[in-house]
């Protein structure tokens, strides 16, 4: 079996929302891999995913046919068909600015391999972090200067910013003169870049009062119980 790729839906013709998503289907069926499931309902897959099995059958017909009516979706198949369609299997190297604790622990984050992705660089300014090496995986790397950020980012794709917030605009536009256009940032402030350029915004302070916000919601709503 192959994917088939309707022809009417490119790559870039899929919405963004579904490729958003489509990393989650990937990793649900990571897990039913691993419990040896070969056979998935819609409906399963789509609680696994914490969506709707109308929006995953949409989301997966922009990509081909897939499903048996009354068996469901072969787990395998469509697991690699998902994964070709990404291009998990193409690693891209990702270089990450800024060995604190939470550059630290993305870089020696095991997870990154199966996703597709390689640690191929990591800066810092400390003096103390320059020069140390860090297990990346399978491999170590020593953290390098900010001045050689260039040659570090030769061979990624993707940069990572991990800096306070006062260093990133900073890190950006260097990863940015360096040639990456795709940048993931965990910095707590807002990153003017060029056109062409896209950044990912991930502030854990944020997220954080999204869910506060979202608890005392819930715990004002009628029928609420108190502690």
């Amino acid at each position: 079996m192959s994917l088939r790729i309707a022809p009417s839906r490119a790559r870039d013709e899929v919405p963004s929302a579904t490729v958003e998503r489509l990393p989650v289907y990937l990793h649900a069926l990571d897990r039913l891999r691993a419990s040896g499931i070969a056979t998935v309902s819609s409906a399963d897959l789509a609680e696994r995913s914490g969506v709707t099995s109308a929006k995953l059958r949409k989301d997966l017909s922009h990509l081909g046919s897939f499903g048996t009516r009354g068996v469901g979706y072969d787990v395998e198949f469509l697991h690699r068909s998902i994964a070709d369609w990404l291009g998990v299997h193409e690693p891209l190297g990702v270089v990450i600015v800024g060995l604190g604790n939470l550059g630290h622990a993305l870089a020696t984050y095991r997870g990154f391999a199966p996703g597709g992705f390689r640690i191929v660089g990591l800066v810092d300014v400390d003096p103390d972090v320059v020069g140390t090496d860090v297990p990346c995986g399978e491999h170590s790397l020593p953290v390098r200067p900010l001045a050689d950020l260039a040659e570090v980012a030769a061979s990624a794709q993707i940069g990572v910013i991990a800096t306070p917030g006062s260093a990133a605009q900073d890190a950006c536009d260097r990863l940015v003169a360096a040639g990456i256009t795709h940048i993931l940032s965990f910095a707590p402030r807002f990153l003017a870049v060029p056109s062409g350029v896209q950044v990912r915004a991930i502030d854990l302070g944020v997220e954080l009062q999204i869910l506060a916000f979202r608890q005392r919601q819930a715990a004002h709503e009628p029928g609420a119980v108190s502690a």
